[in-house]
């Protein structure tokens, strides 16, 4: 069975314990849209691959909620001798009202954007195919294998469109503003 550590008792260790690694594997789009302070991100799918970045101390495992920190914690027990999956995880994290690190301005990640369209797209085009024109079932079809090419080649077209969109870019200072219009 996995270590776990609430929140609480998580917020007093990252005040005083300096070798805490705090380790989010949500995806990357996820951790944009607000992590906690000091967290590293290693997406669930590359922690086998990435044992060798964890430090000798104590390692806190968090995602949304926690099934996938358990997930992560189970591989790596093997290979570090402190492992702890954060109860709740960041959700609990921002529902206790802890500061969090946000390096985009949505707040959706692009996978839960991407879910909506196709799942929207597929349920319109089926729907449409049923009461409209049977012609309506290739827009469910298109969705369909758009989800199939980017679960078997981990390139999804219509992420790689979504990055562009305002709303996912990182926020910018005044700053920043004031170089661009130079």
């Amino acid at each position: 069975m996995n270590q776990t550590i609430n929140i609480d008792r998580l917020s007093k260790l990252i005040e005083t314990d300096t070798t805490l690694q705090l380790i989010d594997v949500r995806s990357a789009g996820e951790y944009d849209s607000g992590h906690v302070p000091r967290a590293l991100n290693i997406p669930l799918e590359q922690v086998d691959s990435r044992i060798d970045d964890l430090g000798t101390g104590p390692v806190a495992i968090l995602c949304q909620s926690g099934r996938r920190a358990g997930l992560a914690c189970e591989m790596l027990q093997a290979h570090h001798p402190n492992v702890l999956v954060v109860e709740g995880g960041t959700q609990a994290w921002i529902q206790s009202g802890k500061p969090v690190t946000k390096a985009i301005g949505s707040r959706w990640s692009l996978e839960r954007q991407v879910r909506l369209i196709a799942g929207v797209m597929i349920l319109v085009g089926t729907v449409l195919a049923i009461t409209a024109n049977l012609a309506w079932i290739y827009l469910a079809m298109f969705a369909g294998a758009g989800l199939a090419f980017a679960g078997l080649t981990n390139i999804c077209g219509m992420a790689l469109l979504l990055a562009k969109l305002p709303w996912n870019q990182p926020a910018r200072t005044p700053n920043q503003d004031a170089k661009v219009r130079a």
